[in-house]
């Protein structure tokens, strides 16, 4: 016998409906794989077709979380259905209208930029509060592009001069024997994020144009020797790739009036084999400062299309 549960969702009202439901029931579709049960949308209320109570009560729990933001007219996506469901089965608070209010900056094209996590939010309110952030965590967690969001827009409303984005050029061995051009062309294909992320803010134009005139400087780390960097926003990128000697020149380089963001992955150390990460003895060296900030970003803060996640449990399910 098919068990049945029955949800109804109060003040809802046809366009919120079609909000939840989405695009030819993409997020119905969505949520029914996510809960493992069919849905079935009738009159302000949704039928749980093979589901128990405990499904039940985070399905609620979900439906809360996503009529809080429709409620403040906020649009939700299928990474937004996701994270909330992640939050909900782990037993955790959902704000989703809190994040997604927490706008930063925006796109050329008007779109809205906020932090989609917990973890970005704390990455966010560290660059609001502090002088030198860490964001450490894996691949697609968004601490580049927060960061580069961040500074364009201190940038735009005048409050630095400066914007400064550097990496270690590992494979192209960070040394300063090589011509400016032949550097330049060695590094630029590992500098690729940061330009992405810039052109997104600004068009590329005048990029180029901030470029000529010094305003953003992408540059590998081996050029701030000797510098001291003043009413700048400089983020060191890919920072699990330099030594601890590197660090500690990098971090010498902070002017009056400036951020440091540095951002890494302590997984995908690419350093030769007995060379260690400055990024790993970092924050044991100087956890006892109150001006900088370590943000721990975790998988929680990875939103990967539902598809993805498969793909990467069936080649996970090859390793076993």
């Amino acid at each position: 016998m098919t068990n049945k549960q029955t949800v109804t969702v109060e003040h809802l009202d046809e366009a919120k409906a079609m909000e939840l439901i989405g695009f030819q029931d993409k997020n119905l579709k969505l949520m029914e794989e996510l809960f493992g049960c069919t849905l079935v949308y009738r009159d302000a209320s949704f039928i749980m077709m093979d589901a128990d109570e405990h499904k039940k009560e985070n399905f609620e729990k979900l439906l809360t979380a996503l009529m809080h933001c429709l409620n403040k007219k906020i649009r939700i996506s299928q990474r937004d259905i996701i994270y909330a469901y992640r939050r909900i089965i782990q037993g955790k608070e959902v704000h989703l209208d809190t994040l997604m209010t927490k706008v930063i900056g925006k796109t050329l094209s008007g779109k809205p930029i906020a932090p989609k996590t917990m973890g970005q939010m704390e990455f966010v309110r560290s660059m609001e509060k502090k002088d030198v952030i860490f964001a450490i965590g894996p691949a697609g967690t968004g601490k580049t592009y927060l960061a580069v969001v961040y500074a364009v827009e201190l940038l735009k409303k005048g409050i630095i001069k400066k914007i400064v984005l550097t990496r270690p050029a590992v494979e192209a061995g960070e040394s300063l024997g090589f011509l400016p051009g032949d550097l330049k062309e060695k590094v630029d294909p590992y500098l690729i994020p940061l330009y992405d992320a810039l052109y997104e803010m600004l068009s590329k134009e005048t990029c180029e144009k901030y470029m000529e005139k010094g305003i953003i400087e992408i540059a590998p780390l081996a050029y701030m020797r000797g510098r001291t960097l003043e009413d700048a926003f400089v983020i060191l990128d890919e920072a699990q790739n330099t030594t601890p000697m590197q660090m500690k020149m990098f971090l010498t380089r902070l002017g009056f009036n400036s951020k440091m963001v540095i951002t890494g992955d302590i997984t995908q150390v690419d350093l030769m084999r007995g060379k260690r990460s400055g990024l790993l003895d970092v924050q044991k060296i100087l956890s006892g400062i109150s001006e900088i900030a370590f943000c721990q970003l975790s998988s929680d803060d990875v939103i990967r299309h539902p598809l993805v996640q498969k793909i990467i449990e069936c080649y996970d399910a090859l390793d076993d």
